[in-house]
């Protein structure tokens, strides 16, 4: 009887352990958002995810001015950087995108020709959100440009 219930205790020990570090890595449900310090240009940039089962349903990368205004949704700006560095906001915010939802956890993503800065940070951004992800942490996180 006693080894039944050392045994039983061991088991128990165990297997809370293992539930203890296997949430630890995983994202928890919920929208979480990290956002840069300080405006660059006029704009500052963020990244949005929902997670739902410890996977990012959808994502969003984009740019707000201090009024709030998208820079995806700024024309005149995607035609004078489109004719310059070959890309724009509203198309490399979705490659950016695309690369995570692929990825999911992986960090890395492939840098788009004309928008170094942005990939720059949005790395940076990903970074944050997926341990604010899975903290819980629905707060928004803020990241500093200069890391």
């Amino acid at each position: 009887m006693r080894r039944k219930l050392f045994i039983s205790g061991i088991v128990t020990i165990l297997l809370t352990a293992c539930i203890g570090c296997g949430g630890k890595n995983q994202m928890k449900d919920g929208y979480y958002t990290a956002e840069m310090s300080d405006f660059s240009h006029g704009w500052k940039e963020y990244v949005c995810i929902y997670v739902k089962n410890d996977k990012i349903i959808s994502a969003e990368f984009n740019a707000k001015d201090p009024n709030g205004f998208i820079k995806a949704w700024d024309n005149e700006y995607m035609n004078n950087m489109n004719s310059v560095a070959g890309t724009y906001p509203n198309r490399y915010t979705r490659e950016y995108v695309q690369q995570l939802m692929e990825g999911q956890k992986e960090t890395e993503v492939e840098t788009v020709s004309g928008a170094t800065t942005s990939g720059d940070n949005f790395r940076k951004l990903i970074v944050t959100v997926i341990e604010q992800a899975k903290k819980g942490d629905a707060s928004v996180a803020v990241v500093t440009g200069k890391e």
